[in-house]
């Protein structure tokens, strides 16, 4: 005959703690809320600083994303089942926070208009590979140089030389690859 140990089960003083219905497991005061997050936050603190800073290159927003991550933690931090991976959390919630500082990113826009950016630069290519290639290009046919130009000075797409030279878009793009054909053949 096979005995089987059944551990006994004690009900517990509920003067002395209280317990969660849906877990069985003690529902933790407010203030043991707070010392237990303290003291689970203090073991990785050092780490979440550093790699704040390996992250950013920058002290004081390295300080910021950790305050972040502390705040969110902190909100969340019933939500965390498994007190062994508080570390990983932590990291996640860190690296989350700092992807969400480059979604508030608003680049400033400049007020110099694009069409006088080329014309700021002042110096002029005077090497030989230059002048070789200026040549080229100009012994090119108007037909092939403009769509060339259009594309590579100036940066538009295939459709957009299409519709400024009012060519069909597979036109543009014949013109094109004949105009690199041409120009490998006049720079040989």
């Amino acid at each position: 005959m096979l005995l089987v140990h059944k551990p006994q089960h004690r009900k517990p003083d509920t003067a002395a703690t209280t317990y969660n219905t849906v877990l069985d497991t003690p529902a933790i005061p407010p203030q043991s809320r707070q010392a237990r997050f303290n003291e689970l936050i203090s073991i990785y603190m050092d780490d979440l600083y550093r790699y704040a800073y390996w992250l950013t290159h920058d002290r004081s927003v390295a300080d910021d994303l950790v305050q972040e991550t502390m705040v969110r933690a902190w909100k969340s931090f019933d939500k965390l089942n498994d007190h062994k991976a508080v570390k990983g959390w932590l990291i996640t919630i860190l690296r989350r926070e700092n992807a969400r500082r480059f979604e508030r990113y608003q680049p400033k826009q400049s007020a110099i208009p694009t069409e006088e950016l080329a014309a700021r630069k002042e110096e002029y290519d005077t090497s030989t590979e230059a002048f070789v290639l200026r040549r080229a290009l100009e012994r090119l046919p108007e037909d092939y140089r403009e769509p060339l130009l259009l594309q590579v000075i100036h940066g538009y797409s295939q459709k957009e030389i299409a519709a400024q030279l009012g060519i069909s878009s597979a036109g543009a793009g014949t013109r094109l690859f004949r105009a690199r054909q041409k120009l490998r053949e006049l720079l040989q």
